[in-house]
């Protein structure tokens, strides 16, 4: 099946402790069904000190359902993601506005 949302793509939370927060999605994994977005659904994470980094309690990103995230179309909202073939080619297109997400 082809990804809706990729890395690179801004989207929304709809769901959960970062609901209506935005962001942009750093990894995806297809598999599990989810995404790192960047500054969305944080944990404190203790890592021990080595001697290429400091250690202490760090903050990370970690995964939230793909099911729990809206791509946001030009004008800011949140929207569906379609495909449709233009020529010879598949496309993303978001459903409240009709443009193409990816050229």
């Amino acid at each position: 099946m082809a990804a809706k949302l990729k890395k690179g793509d801004k989207v929304v939370v709809l769901a959960g402790k970062d609901k209506g927060k935005e962001g942009v999605i750093a990894s995806v994994d297809p598999k599990a069904g989810k995404a790192v977005v960047e500054g969305i659904n944080i944990a404190i994470r203790h890592t021990r000190q080595t001697q290429t980094s400091q250690g202490g309690r760090l903050p990370k990103a970690m995964p939230i359902a793909l099911s729990n995230l809206a791509f946001l179309d030009a004008n800011g909202k949140a929207t569906r993601v379609g495909f449709r073939m233009e020529g010879d080619k598949k496309v993303r297109f978001a459903k409240t506005t009709g443009d193409v997400i990816d050229a």
